[in-house]
């Protein structure tokens, strides 16, 4: 595999893209989706060797739920697609325009980042997402999956590019790493002559590798360890139905909650209704020593289960005397992505918004709706933990930079 071919490909794409009518990015959209589902059976089948390799490498359950394929999560990608070209196309927006005392116009302008490379784990389904997004906003897109799903990337590539060409678009708009060696990993992220960006989506090692070692910019997305506090006088039913939603509806997901947080004036009436109803679901909860002395099936926790993203049935449990003991416990543990505060007091949930450190901060509701597609940006690229750039779902506008563009009409310096 020839990556510097590759990188001047995809320099070549981007420069081509920059300039594409929306209405052509519309069309190489909607083509691209229905590739997706006239080549379902040959997706699906490429998905199941993966599956089959996955299971006997001894996979685990939560890593196998992003892995699997079926025919209603091929037409979720298609669907995203369609919603991605449905959505109002940011490149070229004039951000502002201000006359100097000189007679200039200082204005800026949304345009594509270039070249975008994205390295991923055994999640399929990024490979349409990053595809649509980029390609919405003119990027030229290289992907580096991994090798557990590397069989049903190579058949949802292999459908987008058809669908490109026959659009009449330049297929080398979306290339795909075959090769999934660590060499070639590290080579890309090197890449810095030709890639403009780096995003990489997958677990804590993956992001912290990428960042370690690459010579391009890094955009990072989210290891996420998330936490719910119940206040003090918080709605305990409320509260209960969200853990439940936030832990249980996906456990392999970066916005599920993996901390819990109690008030202690709560915890003889909550715990017990806590326990009955993750015990119907199988989640362990490791909590500290006076939870566990009043809840004998807890675990006691030790002192890495505070700042750990499990992706599994566990959980962590922590009492705390004050608001303010959750924020300090929140903010020193979290890993900037999604936080949760029960409560029925504003004055509590306005300080909980304000000094929790996160890309997303919820009053009364799941962590689970950090995402691009509920916030209403299509679908997304990854949900960056960082401040600089990019902070939260990222969306078509985080795929773009600016420009300045000024407009004289014979001035010079003097």
């Amino acid at each position: 595999m020839n990556l510097t071919e590759i990188g001047k490909k995809a320099k070549e794409a981007a420069s081509y893209l920059s300039q594409l009518q929306v209405s052509y990015k519309n069309k190489g959209l909607k083509y691209a989706a229905q590739a997706l589902l006239e080549g379902k059976k040959e997706i699906l089948s490429a998905n199941q060797r993966d599956m089959i390799h996955a299971k006997m490498s001894g996979m685990s359950q939560a890593l196998i739920d992003r892995l699997a394929l079926t025919e209603e999560r091929i037409q979720i990608m298609a669907d995203g697609l369609l919603q991605v070209a449905s959505l109002e196309d940011p490149v070229g927006e004039v951000l502002s325009m201000k006359e100097r005392p000189n007679g200039l116009l200082i204005g800026r302008k949304r345009v594509p980042l270039g070249v975008v490379g994205i390295i991923y784990e055994a999640r399929p389904n990024v490979t349409a997402d990053a595809f649509g997004l980029c390609f919405k906003t003119g990027n030229a897109v290289i992907l580096k999956g991994g090798s557990d799903a590397i069989e049903s990337n190579k058949a949802i590539v292999h459908c987008i590019r058809k669908g490109l060409v026959e659009a009449g678009i330049r297929a080398d708009s979306l290339q795909l790493l075959t090769d999934t060696s660590r060499d070639i990993t590290k080579k890309l992220m090197r890449l810095n002559q030709y890639v403009d960006v780096l995003i990489p989506r997958g677990g804590a090692g993956l992001i912290q590798a990428v960042v370690e070692n690459s010579t391009i910019p890094v955009i990072e997305t989210g290891t996420g360890n998330c936490h719910i506090y119940v206040d003090e006088g918080a709605d305990l039913d409320m509260a209960l139905k969200i853990i439940i939603n936030a832990k249980t509806q996906r456990i392999g997901v970066c916005n599920a909650c993996e901390s819990l947080v109690i008030h202690r004036t709560e915890a003889e009436r909550f715990l017990p209704m806590l326990q009955k109803k993750l015990a119907e679901k199988n989640v362990e909860v490791r909590a500290d020593a006076q939870a566990c002395l009043q809840i004998p099936e807890f675990i006691l926790a030790s002192e890495d289960d505070w700042g750990k993203e499990y992706l599994d049935y566990i959980l962590s449990l922590k009492l705390v005397d004050s608001l303010e003991e959750a924020i300090a416990h929140i903010n020193y543990y979290n890993t900037g992505h999604s936080e949760a505060i029960i409560t029925r007091d504003y004055e509590h949930a306005q300080r909980f918004l304000n000094e929790i450190d996160a890309a997303a901060v919820y009053v009364n509701a799941s962590t689970r709706f950090t995402d691009g597609n509920e916030f209403g940006f299509g679908a997304e690229i990854g949900i960056s933990t960082q401040k600089l750039h990019a902070r939260g779902p990222m969306g078509l506008e985080a795929l773009t930079t600016t420009k300045y563009i000024i407009y004289g009409n014979g001035q010079i310096r003097e």
